[in-house]
């Protein structure tokens, strides 16, 4: 995400960057736009308030009069706010992305741009599959294809979508490390999920089905795709009646003219 930004001719005076905590894009966008009002965005309030700690101005920049950069809940967020609107990794954990979509056209002003990635239906293949050898449910909710996205995108207003993406394998030198920054990636929102709690015989059974994705080096290896989204928000266009009427004297005139009626 952050070497697309130098592609990107925009120099916005304001963006949000939403989901900021587990985006961890806040470097990347003070050193593209330094100039920009930067604030972040959280739905979760554990993540808003680390969010917020992690902003807090060194001393000597606070006794200069310099205050934390805002963190707001989306709901906090005003319409038409943003000139761009950064969403790094985010949108997976999102249960119906088509209204995060909408929320995020409210957000942009009109020429705002939008910036997004997420992890893509070909990512985490390995950890299906063992979860299904165990006879147990889908480990996530299933991730929208970049398609899909591109035409969710449409259907909430915004123009000129550019979809692509990557695949990537990362590695882990054990199992609980590999659990750790899974979660990082946020919670499973599928509705059919197990219920209850995990036991920790059952967490033990986990482990030892993970150390079958070892590599001849012994680090655990899992698939990601990675999906990158890119649109703006355009002008409002006038809507376009159904039907146009005609009246007979005026279809004449055009036929005399060669014009056309349609």
């Amino acid at each position: 995400m952050g070497e697309r930004l130098l592609l990107i001719k925009l120099q916005p005076a304001r963006v949000l960057d939403w989901g900021a905590f587990v985006g961890a894009g806040h470097a990347e966008l003070v050193k593209a736009y330094p100039h920009a009002a930067i604030t972040a965005v959280e739905a979760d309030e554990e993540r808003r308030v680390a969010t917020a700690a992690g902003r807090r101005p060194a001393w000597w920049k606070a006794l200069a009069g310099l205050s934390a950069m805002p963190v707001l809940r989306p709901h906090e967020v005003g319409d038409s706010r943003a000139d761009l609107l950064w969403a790094n990794m985010v949108l997976h954990g999102v249960v119906d992305p088509q209204r995060e979509f909408n929320t995020w056209h409210r957000a942009l002003a009109v020429d705002g741009f939008l910036m997004f990635s997420t992890l893509g239906p070909g990512s985490l293949q390995e950890l299906v599959a063992l979860y299904g050898c165990q006879g147990w449910p889908a480990p996530f909710a299933p991730f929208v294809d970049m398609h899909d996205l591109g035409d969710m995108l449409v259907h909430a207003g915004f123009a000129d979508p550019v979809m692509d993406q990557e695949m990537l394998t990362l590695t882990w030198p054990s199992a609980d490390a590999l659990l750790a920054e899974l979660r990082l990636l946020g919670g499973n929102v599928d509705s059919q999920r197990a219920a209850g709690l995990r036991t920790p015989r059952w967490r033990r059974q986990l482990v030892e089905a993970l150390h079958t994705l070892a590599r001849r080096d012994g680090r655990l290896a899992l698939t990601f795709e990675v999906i990158y989204g890119h649109a703006f928000k355009p002008r409002p266009r006038p809507k376009l009646a159904g039907e146009t009427a005609v009246s007979l004297d005026d279809m004449r005139a055009m036929v005399r003219r060669g014009g056309s009626a349609v």
